[in-house]
């Protein structure tokens, strides 16, 4: 073997930035962050060919001192630490002391900054010794250029121009989330492609995430002691193919932490079945000594002091706000808005979010109509009064007063009764408003103070029972006993089935029997499902059972078994409503956790705003 010797400084260097500077969005990174360590409040990217050629950083910050730019590029020289104490407890996100000369010794780089109390700026270039004058206002610039000059092989792993511009602006759209008080521009080959002023953290994140987001997500705020959750969590229905749109900032850092992904999606297990990845921006803020950021040169991974604490921290946060009941929620439902009438958009339709103009406040009023009221829900009780005086209720005409301009009231027909009072809403307690009609037998219709809901009833009606199956699975589930056994066919699988897994049946609420040769008997079901498709339902349940061991299957696949019960046993299509069970069906979605959406993650309702249906008729114009 050849003898030990030491490495030279330039080859220790670049051996570092095999790590550090993996592609020209690893350098952006770096100079992003020192940028945000000196306190820029401005920050102007400036690329060409995709980083490869140039990267332009320049920041309002508070600058390098004359004596300190020859130690910026010096390995392992920083101003963020000094002590194992203070990386112990890193706040910065530089701090490491091997970015700029790693950077340096692949690439030719430039520095030009003055501080505050200098009288003009200095320059330096990294191969000089000694900084001179220049002309600059305030703050720094930074410029790297010819990326892998002195290593080009490594250029040869570089993707094309457009790829590696795609991750730039990946890395300055994270770096602006994470900071939105902070106004930023990219500009990439003479051309500006984004340009974001300073402003808050949800106006940031609709400008980076997009309105659609805005639109399905929830806003997320959990403090428990020194542990702080905040963001937003998209509702399943805006569930992706991919996972672009999972971030996650821990102490204001973008990370990529498996633990912290993990228990997010299991937040949405009970929401999103399938292949889809669900959305969410969110920030976790802890104290940084539990937290250890000294993972990774590239600073996107950690390490957490009580992993397990965390993740049990972040998934109740977040399933606690997907659970939370519509009629508690604090953001506002989703809208649809029509696409523009050019022929190209003909009836098309497209979410929207809703203007502060479009208000819960506003009252609203309207007279349903119905003839029958033959009830099955108990909870339709309280809808017979109001259903009864639906002849009698009318639309008085909207008042003249200014108080009044806007709103909307349903006037009294020329035969109703002296004193009859039209139905007011209230926003608050009845976001969903009242069933007006049911639509070929699979929507219901309804008016609220917002204008229109359209709510697909099988949809609502799965995740309504499934929420109460998997209450009633936790005690004793209730169960009907049939006056007449259902006597069903069945295959020497489901015999087996049935006879192997009769425990489990038992404790989900089914008696199932052999009675015959090939027939199985049916003598209970859980009260909930007794007016379900019960042979249908009994051949789903046997499917779910028959591949797992019959001591832990219902451990196991507890949920996928109340899920498929609750899909058979919902009401189903064509099944005519009145409107005290729709109106019921609406006030149990108000109160049902999770009733967004059904238990494959589509919507079970959607909005329609009144000034959109106004638009379509032109009223106004």
């Amino acid at each position: 073997m050849a003898r030990i010797r030491p490495l030279p400084d330039l080859l220790i260097s670049q051996i570092a930035a095999g790590e550090v500077v993996e592609r020209p969005a690893s350098v952006l990174k770096e100079l992003i962050e020192n940028s945000l360590d000196a306190g820029a409040t401005r920050i102007d990217v400036q690329l060409e060919e995709g980083g490869v050629k140039l990267i332009r950083v320049a920041d309002d910050g508070g600058g390098i001192d004359r004596d300190d730019l020859p130690l910026a590029c010096a390995r392992h020289a920083t101003s963020k630490i000094a002590s194992l104490a203070d990386l112990e407890r890193v706040a910065s996100y530089g701090f490491r002391g091997e970015a700029l000369a790693s950077i340096a010794s692949v690439a030719k780089v430039g520095i030009t900054s003055r501080s505050a109390a200098a009288a003009h700026a200095w320059k330096l270039e990294a191969d000089g010794r000694e900084a001179k004058p220049a002309a600059l206002s305030a703050g720094t610039v930074v410029m790297v250029a010819d990326l892998y000059f002195s290593t080009p092989a490594r250029r040869k792993f570089l993707k094309s121009v457009a790829t590696e511009f795609a991750h730039c602006d990946d890395v300055l759209t994270r770096m602006a989330q994470a900071r939105p008080d902070v106004a930023f521009t990219l500009a990439h080959n003479d051309r500006v492609r984004r340009r974001l002023a300073g402003t808050d953290f949800a106006r940031r994140t609709r400008e980076l995430m997009g309105d659609a987001f805005i639109a399905h997500a929830r806003p997320v705020e959990a403090v428990a002691g020194p542990i702080k959750l905040t963001g937003f969590a998209a509702l399943p229905a805006y569930a992706k193919s991919t996972r672009a749109e999972q971030v996650f900032f821990v102490n204001g850092r973008f990370v990529r932490d498996k633990l912290l992904a993990h228990a997010a999606r299991a937040a949405y297990a009970d929401v999103l079945h399938g292949a889809h990845h669900p959305a969410w921006v969110l920030f976790l803020e802890l104290d940084p000594a539990t937290v250890d950021v000294n993972v990774h040169p590239a600073k996107t991974e950690v390490r957490f002091r009580d992993g397990q604490g965390v993740h049990q921290f972040v998934f109740h946060a977040l399933q606690r706000v997907l659970a939370e009941p519509l009629a508690a929620a604090k953001t506002e439902p989703r809208a649809v808005q029509p696409a523009p009438t050019s022929p190209k958009g003909a009836g098309r339709h497209e979410v929207a979010v809703p203007s502060k103009a479009r208000d819960w406040a506003e009252p609203n009023t309207f007279s349903p109509q119905q003839a029958t009221l033959s009830i099955r829900e108990p909870e339709a009780a309280a809808y017979l009064d109001f259903a009864q005086q639906a002849f009698t209720a009318a639309v008085q005409p909207a008042p003249t007063s200014p108080q009044g301009a806007g709103r909307r009231e349903a006037a009294v027909p020329s035969n109703a009764r002296d004193g009859a009072t039209p139905h007011t809403f209230d926003a608050a307690e009845h976001p969903l408003g009242y069933a007006l009609a049911q639509l070929h037998g699979i929507y219901i219709l309804a008016q609220n103070a917002r204008g229109l809901v359209l709510v697909d009833m099988h949809a609502a009606h799965e995740r309504i029972l499934y929420e109460k199956l998997k209450t009633s699975t936790d005690a004793r589930p209730a169960t009907q006993t049939l006056l007449v056994p259902v006597l069903m066919t069945a295959s020497a699988g489901e015999r087996a089935c049935a006879e192997d897994h009769a425990a489990t049946l038992a404790q989900l609420g089914f008696t199932i029997a052999l009675v015959g040769p090939e027939q199985l008997a049916v003598r209970s079901v859980p009260a909930l499902l007794a007016g379900g498709d019960i042979p249908a339902l009994v051949r789903a349940l046997l499917d779910e059972l028959a591949e797992q061991p019959a001591s832990r299957v219902l451990e196991q696949r507890r949920n996928e078994i109340l899920a498929t019960m609750a899909c058979h046993g919902a009401v189903r299509a064509n099944r005519q409503l009145t409107l005290p069970e729709m109106n019921a069906l609406l006030r149990e979605m108000e109160a049902t956790e999770r009733a967004d959406q059904c238990n494959h993650g589509r919507p079970t309702w959607v909005q329609f705003w009144l000034a959109d249906l106004d638009r379509l008729f032109m009223r106004g114009k």
